[in-house]
């Protein structure tokens, strides 16, 4: 089925557009785009070069995806890219860049949720089926797993890691790495407990849970998670932690699990 494309959009005679596209009025893209199958882009997106785009995604209107990095060192002649994955709602004005780095990709993965006026820097990576709620803002070379949750009007530091099914709290800023599984907020951040709510919806539950609980005691204590049983939640949680960072881990409030 051929693309529905609304007389007043721009598109470039150089994109490439998947098929069953809807295309809504004065939407622009660029040269060299790449948009997947059944995506809806509505009145006013723009779609700049280097975006790779997969099927079954819908912008609403005013999002703007690939434009060029908030890096004053940035040259524009620079090849990178904006790639994304299946299936992400971006909502009204939401903006993505494209990577700093030459020949490097800011990632989206698929099944996420972007809601008003959030943002995805520069050089980020982002897991499967997240959400940020509205005014969410991250900082260039940001990586959240997948299953996160970013409350409205977060912040989160360059260069700061958010492991897969965290929930960050509303207004939060982050300027160090949150933990998987964990519910974390304030400014400085600060763990607080398991983020139940989360880990119950992903099926964490039973054995599992508990095995999670007994993490984050030893964790609050500064000792080794060896002595619990291998769940594979805890050989995330010990591969995510032996990482490399570059802003280390935000500490613990004292409170029961």
């Amino acid at each position: 089925m051929s693309s529905l494309i609304h007389p007043t959009a721009c598109i470039s005679e150089a994109c490439h557009l998947g098929e069953n596209v809807k295309i809504g009025p004065f939407v622009v893209i660029e040269a060299n785009a790449h948009i997947g199958d059944n995506c809806i882009i509505d009145a006013h997106s723009v779609i700049h070069s280097h975006v790779i785009m997969g099927a079954n995604n819908h912008l609403h209107p005013h999002v703007v995806l690939g434009g060029l990095p908030q890096d004053t060192r940035f040259k524009e002649e620079t090849p990178s890219l904006l790639r994304i994955g299946e299936g992400n709602v971006f909502r009204e004005g939401f903006t993505a860049h494209r990577a700093a780095t030459e020949n490097a990709v800011t990632l989206i993965g698929s099944q996420c949720y972007f809601m008003n006026n959030s943002h995805v820097a520069h050089d980020c990576s982002i897991g499967d089926a997240t959400i940020f709620a509205n005014n969410v803002a991250i900082g260039g070379f940001v990586e959240i797993g997948d299953h996160v949750f970013m409350g409205g009007g977060a912040v989160v530091h360059q260069f700061c890691r958010i492991g897969a099914f965290a929930m960050v709290r509303g207004n939060s800023g982050l300027s160090m790495d949150a933990l998987p599984y964990m519910l974390i907020g304030g400014s400085p951040g600060r763990h607080y407990k398991l983020n139940t709510v989360g880990l119950k919806r992903a099926g964490i539950t039973g054995e599992k849970y508990k095995v999670l609980t007994q993490a984050l005691r030893l964790l609050r204590i500064k000792q080794s998670l060896d002595i619990l049983p291998q769940t594979d939640e805890i050989k995330y949680l010990n591969v995510w932690m032996t990482m490399k960072s570059k802003r280390g881990i935000h500490g613990f409030i004292d409170t029961t699990v």
